[in-house]
């Protein structure tokens, strides 16, 4: 069954309530499957710009809608997120007695919707704010704006104020689950106090539900062609939390582990270890017509044909640009403007000649 499978079994005896491994578990499951794709997107964009180049510049909103869907049909079908699905968990409303709902039963609209909210849209906006401050810091170090301009003052307003905001934001996410293993709390995280819900383990009756109505759902015959298009859409995602789930516990090592490799801490390790020699020009720009558009001359910049002032090349591809072409191409598209290589500001390097 798809929203069970072979990793559920049946709660034990020792009470309902999670441990905080469980917990902190659950919450780390999805937190190592992004990286990891987004890597591997990454790699599909530099290896055919033309093509993949889409995913890597719009990788967040793709997961973003995707998560949407996956977490939509597990709180629907099981009570739960995809997550605390794999590990065994449920949600149930605030206030309920010991008489629980089954988790077929689904949640009160109200915390269906607040729980959807949490679990896609504050990791969203989170990722976004993270980025926004990492390319307000490129930004701080490459801008071509004067110090004294307002704008500049104000995002360095905003990047001395925000260690001071994250600091708040995960000391209280550390305090609830200190909160948690002290028995002094029912929530492990602040997103399921305001989602009005608590985590629970599912219960023998629970998994019986869950795979009657699993097969219930595979044996209903439809007639009409909207219910047919409806039950088809239904089995697909169906299937596509089925490999998902299945999928993730076969390879969430993998995944992991690809977090890692690919972790800030570990690239000087990576360079010394996958160092090669220069590569040639890429292949692909014989097919390209931007590679048409690049000027005879090597002292011309590809962007304002015009010779180059204060001479930066992308260390993405190579090319040499002016400094202010290069800056605003770079800060509006994210790429090289010749190669369609994935760039950021820190990609840009200033040439020195002897004459200067």
């Amino acid at each position: 069954m798809a929203e069970v499978g072979a990793h559920l079994t049946a709660a034990p005896a020792g009470g309902d309530r999670p441990s905080v491994f469980e917990a902190v578990a659950q919450d780390s499951l999805m937190a190592a499957v992004k990286p990891a794709l987004q890597h591997l997107v990454k790699v599909l964009a530099e290896s055919n710009p033309a093509r993949y180049g889409f995913l890597w510049h719009w990788f967040d909103e793709i997961y973003v809608l995707l998560d949407l869907l996956l977490q939509q049909h597990y709180l629907a079908r099981c009570s739960a997120s995809f997550s605390e699905n794999f590990y065994s968990l449920k949600r149930i409303p605030m206030g309920d007695g010991s008489q629980q709902p089954l988790a077929t039963a689904g949640l009160p609209k109200r915390q269906h919707w607040k729980s959807l909210l949490l679990l896609v849209l504050v990791p969203y906006l989170k990722g976004k704010l993270e980025k926004l401050v990492s390319s307000l810091r490129e930004e701080d170090e490459y801008s071509i704006h004067p110090p004294s301009s307002s704008w500049k003052r104000f995002y360095r307003a905003f990047l001395a104020a925000y260690p001071y905001v994250n600091m708040t934001w995960e000391g209280w996410f550390l305090i609830q689950q200190l909160c948690y293993i002290l028995g002094k709390a029912e929530h492990h995280s602040p997103m399921l106090k305001l989602a009005g819900v608590r985590l629970v383990r599912l219960t023998a009756e629970d998994i019986q539900a869950l795979e009657k109505k699993w097969a219930e759902t595979t044996s209903n015959q439809t007639h009409s062609f909207t219910s047919r298009v409806q039950s088809a859409l239904r089995k697909a995602l169906g299937g596509i939390a089925f490999s998902l789930s299945t999928g993730l516990s076969v390879s969430v090592f993998f995944l992991q582990f690809l977090d890692w490799w690919y972790s800030s801490e570990n690239q000087e390790t990576i360079k010394s270890l996958t160092a090669l020699p220069t590569p040639p020009p890429p292949v692909h720009l014989e097919q390209e017509p931007s590679s048409a558009l690049l000027p005879g001359l090597r002292s011309v910049c590809p962007l304002c044909r015009k010779v180059r002032v204060n001479a930066t090349a992308l260390a993405t591809s190579g090319f040499v640009f002016c400094y202010r072409c290069a800056y605003g191409y770079v800060k509006a598209h994210q790429r090289c403007p010749v190669t369609g290589y994935a760039t950021e500001l820190q990609h840009l390097v200033k040439l020195y000649s002897p004459e200067s």
